[in-house]
This record gives C-alpha cells, sequence and structure tokens, in this order.
C-alpha cells in the first residue's frame, strides 16, 4: 500500500507547497494596499505551505518512478485539491459564500472556465480578483506541466504526469528531447505571449492592474474579467482588437509557437493540420455571423455587426468567454452556433478547452475514408496528418473520447434538467462546463452568473469542469476497476 500510494503522495504534497507560494502574489499586493483580505491571503499561504511540506516530508522516501496509473491518479488529485486550499482566503473574506460556491469559482479559475458566482466584481478588493485571475493564468499550461520541469530533482519522472496533464490525442511527440526541457520551453513560450498581452492592453487603454488581469484570462482563454459587465465595461474596440488577436493566439498549439519561434519561421504554423481549420473556420464564422446579424437587423451597420460578431465568435469558439454585448440576446441561431463552435474549435496543446479541432480533423478524414470505402471496399486509404498516416489504435482513441464526451454532455446535461433547470440552460450549461466555456445561454447567459445553481447543480458543475479540464479518460479511469487491480 505505501509502495502504491504514498510516492504519489510525496508528489501532490509537493506540488501543494509549490502552489502555496501563488498566495504570495495577491497578498503582497493587499498589503501594499491595506487591503482587508492581508489575513486571509496569509492564512491561505500558511496552511497550504505547512500541509503540502509536511506531506512531502512524511512521504518521500517511498519516491519512485511514476507509472501510467500514478501520473493519472496524481493529476486528478492535484487539479481537483488545489481548488480547494484555493478557497481558503475565499471563505475568509466573503463570510456569506458557502464551500460550495467557493470550491466552484476556484476550480472555474484554474480549469480556465471562467463561470463565476460572483458579482459586484468591480467593487471587491483587487487582491482578490488577482487571485481568480492568477489562478486562471497558471492553469491555463498547467500547474503540473511546471512541476514537471523540476520532477527530476525529487528523483521521480515527469514523463507520465505530463502525458495525463497535456490536452490533445497525440502525446508522443515532443518539443526537446527531455520532457524537463519541454515543459520549460512551453512555460517560456507562454510567459512572453502573456506579457505580450498586458503590454498591448496597456498601449491599448487599460490600466496597468486591468492589463495584468486580463492578459491572464486572455492568453489562459479563462474569460474572468474583473468587471461584472466583462468587456462591455471598457466599452473600447481597440481593447477589444488585442482580446481577439491574442485569443486567436492562445487558441493554436503552443508548441507551433514554440517551433515558429525557434525556427525563426511561419512555416510551423503553415505545416500545422489544425491551424489552417482553426483560421478558415473563425473567417467563416465571423463572415455567417455578421451577415445574419445584419440580415435580421440586429444592428443597422457593417461596422457594428462586425465589431459585435468578430469579438464574440472567437471568444465563445476559443472558450475563453468574454462578452461585449449580451449575445443570448441575438436571434437563436447565432448564440447556439457560438455555442457550437466551442465544441472543437481551438487546437490540440492550445489553452482551449472542447473536442479540440485535431480530433475534428482525424474524425472528419476518417468518415470521408469510410464513405470512400463503401464504393470501393478493397481501397487502402488512411487518415493522413502532415503527410503521415494516423495510427488506428489513435483513431480508436479518438472515436472513444468522442463517445465518452457525447455521453457525459448528455448525461450532465439530464441531470441538470433532472434537478430543475430548463433544457436550454441544462444542455447550454453542460456544454459549457465540459468545454471550459464559462457562459452558458438560458439563465446563465453573458449578462448573469451561475449563482442561481443549487448545492448539488453547482457540484455536478464542478465535476464536469474538471471532466472537461482534463479530457475525460484522466478522471473516468479511475472510476473503472481495471484500474486498483494489481
Amino acid at each position: 500500500m505505501r509502495n502504491s500510494v504514498f510516492p504519489i503522495f510525496s508528489v501532490f504534497g509537493f506540488a501543494v507547497a509549490l502552489f502555496s507560494v501563488a498566495f504570495l502574489v495577491p497578498l503582497a499586493y493587499a498589503l501594499l494596499n491595506r487591503e482587508p483580505t492581508v489575513h486571509a491571503f496569509a492564512a491561505g499561504f500558511v496552511f497550504t505551505f505547512l500541509l503540502g511540506t509536511l506531506t512531502h516530508l512524511l512521504t518521500r522516501r517511498f519516491r519512485r518512478e511514476l507509472q501510467p496509473r500514478d501520473g493519472f491518479l496524481l493529476v486528478s488529485m492535484v487539479w481537483s485539491g488545489l481548488p480547494a486550499f484555493a478557497t481558503i482566503p475565499m471563505l475568509m473574506y466573503f463570510p456569506n459564500l458557502s464551500v460550495t460556491d467557493a470550491y466552484f469559482e476556484m476550480v472555474s479559475g484554474l480549469t480556465t472556465t471562467g463561470a463565476t458566482v460572483l458579482s459586484g466584481l468591480d467593487v471587491m478588493p483587487n487582491s482578490i480578483n488577482i487571485w481568480r485571475h492568477l489562478l486562471s493564468w497558471m492553469g491555463g499550461m498547467g500547474i503540473l506541466v511546471l512541476a514537471v520541469a523540476i520532477l527530476p530533482l525529487l528523483g521521480v519522472g515527469g514523463s507520465q504526469v505530463f502525458k495525463a496533464e497535456t490536452p490533445g490525442p497525440m502525446k508522443d511527440s515532443k518539443l526537446t528531447p527531455r520532457i524537463t526541457e519541454t515543459a520549460k520551453s512551453l512555460y517560456m513560450v507562454y510567459f512572453v505571449i502573456s506579457l505580450a498581452c498586458l503590454l498591448s492592453y496597456k498601449l491599448a487603454g487599460m490600466t496597468w492592474l486591468d492589463a495584468f488581469l486580463h492578459a491572464g484570462t486572455t492568453v489562459s482563454l479563462s474569460g474572468f474579467s474583473s468587471h461584472d459587465a466583462s468587456y462591455a465595461y471598457f466599452d473600447s474596440q481597440a481593447i477589444e482588437m488585442v482580446a481577439v488577436t491574442f485569443m486567436l493566439i492562445s487558441g493554436v498549439n503552443f508548441s507551433v509557437h514554440f517551433l515558429a519561434w525557434r525556427g525563426k519561421s511561419f512555416r510551423p504554423y503553415i505545416n500545422c493540420p489544425e491551424a489552417k481549420w482553426f483560421f478558415a473556420l473563425m473567417f467563416f464564422a465571423v463572415a455567417l455571423v455578421t451577415v445574419y446579424l445584419l440580415a435580421h437587423q440586429t444592428y443597422t451597420s457593417v461596422g457594428e455587426a462586425f465589431r459585435y460578431s468578430i469579438f464574440n465568435v472567437v471568444s465563445v469558439a476559443t472558450t475563453t468567454g468574454y462578452a461585449n454585448t449580451d449575445y443570448s440576446l441575438w436571434p437563436w441561431f447565432a448564440p447556439l452556433y457560438l455555442v457550437f463552435l466551442s465544441m472543437f474549435a481551438t487546437a490540440a496543446g492550445s489553452t482551449g478547452g472542447g473536442i479540440k479541432m485535431l480530433r475534428a480533423v482525424i474524425l472528419f478524414k476518417h468518415a470521408v475514408g469510410e464513405l470512400s470505402r463503401v464504393l470501393h471496399p478493397r481501397a487502402i486509404n488512411p487518415v493522413r496528418i502532415r503527410g503521415s498516416a494516423v495510427s488506428p489504435s489513435v483513431i480508436f482513441g479518438v472515436l472513444a473520447f468522442m463517445l465518452m464526451y457525447g455521453m457525459s454532455v448528455i448525461t450532465i446535461t439530464m441531470v441538470l434538467v433532472f434537478t430543475g433547470l430548463d433544457p436550454i440552460s441544462g444542455l447550454t450549461t453542460a456544454i459549457a462546463m465540459i468545454n471550459n466555456l464559462g457562459p452558458a445561454l438560458g439563465d446563465f447567459g453573458p449578462a448573469s452568473n451561475f449563482a442561481g445553481l443549487g448545492d448539488f447543480q453547482t457540484w455536478v458543475c464542478s465535476f464536469a469542469m474538471l471532466l472537461g479540464r482534463l479530457e475525460m479518460f484522466t478522471i473516468l479511469v479511475l472510476f473503472t476497476p481495471a484500474f486498483w487491480r494489481k
């Protein structure tokens, strides 16, 4: 028992202790600005650091190389456990905030979903908003990817953790020979893009604080805002175009950004099997929604229709969830189409959620091949990505993922409707949570929040966010008897 579980707790304790450092950012801000949250963040830091360190020290002598099942269990423990520690300052500062709602808020941040149960964001202490947005930024690439870069120092391998953590169907390719260097490379690219986004927001007219907050939730495709009205608060086309630019950048596989930077060439984008589909889809969707809104006289000028179309299409399709208008009031096709796009638009290896474009491309090519095989039964027409044939195991994995994705959406929808939500609210909430999108439609559109959920519904949605962020199998495999057999 010790040899099987304690090594995992050792790494988990280290991850928790590492996570405690994040409390120091809002704590420092609260101290400098004399905000009433100082004690809440100080208590969160001390408790999290001590418990994480104690857990690691008591179990580190059992350390060993992580096996595949260890990676799945560790990732699930970290992603479900860290939000629990993150609730400490929230519960201490907001006396009326329930544990259920606090956990939902922190899971939403760390999974980059961006759904919130809080209102009055404009008047709450800035340190609270810094905490929410910082969690989103850390969750964007995954707190464990950072830990993977340090795991060799602990005498454990990081490869299995990285595979369980990294989104996408084809996880065996590495950017650099060592998994540690891969993690460092991805974080370097992530940090540089975040910094560029922050400076661009500032130049476009945001304050330094707003630029810092929204850069973190733009590059992570989270959608948290420090204002109840989201981007309608700024009412600035320049700020909106900065957001659109960096949402599009973050919707592309970050490994492609790294390869383009290392080779000082745009060729990796041209060769990427997802990038051309992603940008083509965005162009088509923006044009379609713009024309549709003009045809239904939702807006009277092309410029106005284009402004609201491009911002909200890109925001929802990339599973960010920002809004500069209440698009749920548009004629029904448009908001439903936006939610549909959130299912598959972003690339594998991006910070977005959903099925991922690569899976959609593989499925599309596989379906075309099957149609061809109906006419020519003896034809051999393998699915090819970047000129190489995709192995049957990857195709079967994608098909299995799609089955689990569909079953999860249906199951969570039925549970939410059974517990009192109307069908539109239930279905779009299930999709929004699993896709890590944030706003849904119906009672939980972009102009409202999720405070109206009951406690059981809130826990269901928290589970759905984790399920989507870890791409189904990482969590669902824990519920199989085979996982727990020796």
